[in-house]
């Protein structure tokens, strides 16, 4: 017995450190959040200066998107070369001139590329921050801790939906300068992220990739871990089981079934509806006859909602798991989008509306939303964790472009067949994790992935 008090003193110390890096690591996710939802409130402002067509505006939108894929892609290997730090603190100077160039933007051509350079930010955060987080955080804490970086996402929807509603505030809806006010805002948040990411301890799993024992021992010591010495035997056990026989593809056979696992969660996370509402949460109010203040405010309230249910699901994760989550998910998601259907097919109005919409994004906030990052890095083992978790990021943000580029035109005389779609994948999702996902609350990442088979 610790008769001191040392003991409680450094486990509370180390609980706090552990803490506050998750929290600079989630800074990522924050803007991550900020920069998704941010254009929903300068669409109509976007069609209106650059005479865009339907087709147009779901490209512009989407053109962050096609930096996402650029940035999950390739993140990966710098990730492993150079270590998750210093790619967190060059995705922040990315963010930052995101922000700056699209608030400056000349042209339509500048924002394309401004908004390309935020989604390289945002897609490489999407893979890096969940990441550093799982392999510094311990197995009891790890789906509470990784869903900081989920909550980070959402109350970053959640303040560009005020910071958007604020300036339109501040300036008046009509002023012509009220998108880019929108835009820049973003820049603050940037440059705090840029800061603190240099203040953080390296991940101990990458430094005992490297062959720092002691420093891999020592960080875990830092953020609290019971048995820190135990824990990298564990670590460098099943790095040397995965060496064996040399350098194998992220294609070997032995890791198909966490890769297919990750990539259903991935390919789900998406198809769910999410960013159809994400997007142009503002137009679908305004599509139900909201005015342009209405539908601002309106969409401040889906925030909110989103920010309550992620924290609802913060609580739950590491006590009911993440299985329990997606299945509950499914089932109101299938409710609300079939509401949706419903609301657009009937033309109805009013309170029926909102009601659909936090449904859809509730559902998202305490299931996938909670779940998919923490889910996809405990599937995959620790030798491709950074390639595996890229590649399902990919994935993720591949779909993001279909449906985010696709809703307008799809959306143009009805959403009805959209939601409706929606249900159905939601549906096929309960049937597939119900069959095929195992649980991983609790559960060391060593030992999943001996459970998987990998590294057997």
């Amino acid at each position: 017995m610790d008769m001191t008090g040392d003991g409680g003193m450094k486990e509370t110390h180390g609980g706090a450190m552990l803490l506050t890096s998750s929290i600079i690591a989630a800074l990522g996710s924050f803007l991550f959040g900020f920069d998704t939802a941010v254009i929903s409130g300068t669409t109509e402002a976007l069609r209106d200066v650059y005479s865009l067509s339907d087709n147009l505006l779901g490209f512009t939108v989407s053109s962050a998107l096609f930096g996402t894929l650029f940035g999950a892609l390739l993140v990966g290997r710098p990730s492993d070369w150079w270590g998750r730090r210093p790619v967190l603190t060059v995705l922040a100077s990315f963010y930052l001139v995101s922000a700056v160039g699209c608030a400056y933007a000349w042209n339509w051509h500048a924002l394309l590329l401004f908004r390309w350079i935020g989604g390289i930010a945002v897609g490489g955060a999407s893979v890096v921050s969940p990441v550093y987080i799982t392999e510094i955080a311990p197995a009891r804490r790890r789906g509470l801790l990784v869903a900081v970086s989920q909550l980070n996402i959402v109350v970053g929807i959640l303040m560009a939906y005020l910071s958007n509603y604020l300036v339109a505030y501040l300036l008046g809806p009509e002023h012509p300068a009220v998108w880019r006010w929108m835009f820049g805002v973003e820049a603050a948040p940037a440059a705090v992220f840029l800061v603190a990411s240099i203040l953080i301890p390296e991940s101990p799993r990458w430094l005992m990739k490297k062959g720092n024992r002691a420093a891999a021992e020592e960080v875990l010591t830092r953020f609290g871990h019971e048995d820190p010495r135990r824990e990298v035997d564990e670590i460098e056990q099943s790095l040397t089981s995965e060496r064996i026989g040399g350098h194998q593809s992220l294609l070997h056979r032995k890791y198909l079934k966490p890769l297919l696992l990750a990539g259903m969660i991935a390919a789900f996370n998406q198809l769910d509806g999410i960013n159809a509402v994400i997007y142009y949460t503002a137009d679908i109010f305004r599509m139900a006859g909201a005015d342009k203040a209405g539908a601002l405010m309106q969409s401040v309230i889906i925030g909110l909602t989103n920010l309550v249910m992620t924290v609802f699901a913060m609580v739950l994760i590491d006590r009911v798991g993440r299985k329990a989550l997606l299945l509950a998910g499914s089932v109101t998601f299938i409710l609300s989008h079939g509401l949706a259907a419903w609301v657009f097919h009937t033309h109805a109005q009013g309170w029926i509306v909102i009601v659909a919409m936090m449904g859809i994004v509730g559902s998202h906030a305490y299931s996938q939303g909670a779940v998919v990052w923490v889910c996809i890095n405990e599937l995959l083992p620790n030798a491709i964790r950074a390639s595996g978790s890229a590649a399902a990021c990919f994935l993720i943000w591949l779909l993001c472009i279909g449906v985010s580029w696709a809703f307008p035109v799809m959306a143009r005389n009805s959403g009805a067949p959209a939601f409706a779609f929606f249900a159905v994948m939601m549906l096929v999702q309960f049937v597939l994790v119900l069959k095929y996902l195992p649980e991983t609350k609790g559960v060391s990442l060593e030992q999943l992935q001996k459970r998987l088979g990998v590294g057997q």
